[in-house]
């Protein structure tokens, strides 16, 4: 055995070890997201509009300033203006703003310099210009800006935000895809509470206000049913802060959304006054854990029943009421705030695969995940995150590290179900590898949706995307009715073959990876690229291959020496939420590291 294979085995059971003894005692992983200064920042100031005592969270934000005066989405993460102006406004709503002066006038003067001038004009014109057409995330901000008080002449903002039509809410689900709504598809709750709060302060006069106002208290009680049970819109923090702020600021403080997002926010503060970007990921984790240890056969079989039962308990079993998802699906979250998505339909089918595809739960489980995903499939083939169809802004779109995703997932359960699934299996996946040909950079790249990096040109994760697709493109093995596909994958495939040389190419000289070539690296990104070539070793030409491997080779080791052989993990800033905010989970790195080093096991070839 060589001294890096040695090492290799060493790290491998001691990052395995850290995994199991972070099993949680509910049958399943939960993980620990970052806590985010965006988050604090919108949950405090929604609080504080209702009356809530919020200095252990302002306290917080002041500890969490960074240099520049500025605040980032984490606490890893570089200032910007749209967090910066969140802090602000939850000062302004706490009429705190004397708790540091010097804080404050450091923050005022870094929207001064980001936004050309802090004043209404200035803010509305830079928030609109950063984010274009999509209103998601700016409307919410400047709607925050204006409710808080942080201008004295918040009336002048109003008129400044774009208007919501709010009304279209009430129509059904299916419908809305088709309207061009200025908002992505998960963010109905925004679009009618917001909507109803810059109605309210515009007020435009118009035959139509009646009917509009009509219209509003239709769509409020929509926006009560689709509330869950837990009172946290897709358990996220700022979603559910930004409408519970505006029901306030509309004089619908005894709403029962209201009533329940308050109940929300105050259980899911931590200890220390900060929020994270989303409850948990439990879901992600669980089966990203799961994939990362089963392949090692070390899970003790009660653990591997627990766990499978606890998977196949997240599954929906029913329309969603927000999305209008089909059942089959699952969420990042078990939850009640979760909703089914595609990565997290694909990776809890792959979870299951690597329990056991024998079970007879798990092969139904797996059908209709298989469906689910499926019917999500757009037009060009490619994989969106949560409805079909809805593809004019950017976070609805077909992406490829969805679509690779879910072609590992039909490809492993596609022999274990009955020959009319199969068939149609067979004809997602043709579909998948056309799309994923027309995704392919010129540079040989992927970029992917929820992953980025805040150094990176565009702040995109080309390494993230590439490292997912190859993943697919080196283990999906196409059948002979579909001839196109046979063309294009396998050693001779040049979507292979072109994206394994960019990634090889994109390694730094001491053998790490960070989202793009000439980036600070990470341990994710590094873990993420090692494995994906170890696992394209074998699918590429054999010149090629030797240098693939020789690339694993250097990255294990790269890996083994920044955790210390596999006992210190330190998380990177690369995860995109909703609205592109940055956050960082703790599970990413030693999971990641787990499944990197079991493939690098027999793929490393030490470097020369």
């Amino acid at each position: 055995m060589s001294q890096l294979a040695d090492q290799i085995e060493a790290a491998l059971l001691n990052v395995r070890r850290r995994l199991l003894d972070q099993f949680g005692p509910g049958d399943h992983w939960t993980g620990r997201l970052s806590s985010s200064a965006l988050s604090t920042a919108t949950a405090a100031m929604a609080l504080a509009m209702h009356g809530d005592d919020v200095q252990p969270s302002l306290a917080w934000l002041i500890a969490n300033q960074n240099a520049d005066g500025g605040w980032g989405d984490t606490d890893r993460s570089a200032s910007n203006l749209a967090t910066t102006l969140l802090v602000l406004s939850a000062f302004a709503a706490a009429k705190s703003g004397s708790l540091d002066a010097a804080a404050m006038d450091r923050a005022n003067t870094y929207v001064s310099t980001k936004a050309g001038g802090f004043d209404a004009k200035s803010i509305a014109a830079a928030i609109t210009a950063a984010y274009g057409d999509d209103r998601t995330f700016a409307t919410p901000i400047l709607a925050a800006c204006a409710m808080s008080g942080l201008f004295p002449t918040s009336e002048s903002l109003w008129n400044r935000i774009a208007p919501l039509p709010f009304e279209l809410a009430v129509l059904p689900h299916r419908l809305l895809r088709w309207l061009r709504l200025p908002m992505v598809s998960y963010a109905l709750p925004a679009l009618i509470a917001i909507g109803a709060a810059v109605h309210r302060h515009r007020r435009p006069r118009s035959l139509l206000w009646p009917l509009r106002r009509l219209l509003q208290d239709a769509a409020l009680r929509k926006l009560a049913r689709i509330q869950p049970d837990s009172g946290g819109f897709l358990e996220a923090a700022p979603l559910t802060s930004f409408v519970t702020a505006a029901l306030i600021d509309c004089r619908l403080s005894t709403h029962p959304t209201v009533a329940a997002g308050v109940r929300f926010l105050k259980s899911t503060m931590r200890a220390d006054g900060s929020w994270p970007i989303d409850t948990n990921l439990a879901t992600w984790v669980t089966t990203l854990s799961v994939n990362a240890l089963s392949a090692a056969d070390i899970l003790p079989d009660a653990q591997r029943h627990s766990l499978r039962a606890w998977i196949l308990s997240c599954q929906s079993t029913q329309v969603h009421p927000y999305t209008g998802a089909a059942p089959g699906g699952w969420a990042w979250t078990n939850l009640s705030g979760g909703v089914s998505d595609a990565d997290d339909t694909a990776g809890a089918m792959l979870a299951l695969h690597a329990l056991g595809s024998d079970d007879p739960a798990s092969a139904l489980a797996a059908a209709a995940g298989a469906r689910w995903l499926m019917g999500l499939q757009n037009r060009d083939g490619g994989i969106p995150t949560f409805c079909r169809g809805w593809g004019r802004l950017p976070f609805d779109r077909s992406c490829a590290d969805l679509t690779a995703h879910a072609l590992r997932a039909w490809n492993a359960w596609k022999p274990h179900v009955d020959p009319a699934l199969q068939e149609q299996i067979e004809s997602a996946m043709g579909k998948a590898w056309r799309f994923l040909a027309r995704s392919q950079r010129s540079d040989g790249s992927f970029l992917p949706l929820w992953f980025g990096n805040e150094y990176a040109p565009a702040q995109a994760n080309p390494t993230y995307g590439t490292s997912r697709v190859i993943m697919a493109l080196a283990m999906v093995k196409p059948s002979h009715s579909n001839g196109w596909a046979l063309r294009n994958t396998g050693a001779d495939s040049p979507l292979l073959a072109r994206a394994a040389d960019w990634l090889i190419h994109a390694q730094d000289a001491e053998g790490g990876w960070g989202g793009a070539p000439g980036v600070p690296v990470s341990i994710e990104e590094t873990a993420l690229a090692v494995e994906a070539l170890a696992r394209a070793a074998t699918a590429l030409p054999p010149k090629q291959a030797i240098v693939a491997s020789e690339a694993v080779g250097k990255g294990a080791a790269w890996l083994i020496a920044r955790t210390e052989g596999g006992t210190r993990f330190e998380a990177a800033p690369i995860g995109l939420y909703f609205a592109r905010l940055w956050y960082y989970e703790d599970q990413y790195a030693p999971i990641f590291t787990a499944t990197a080093l079991a493939w690098a096991k027999s793929r490393a070839i030490p470097a020369r």
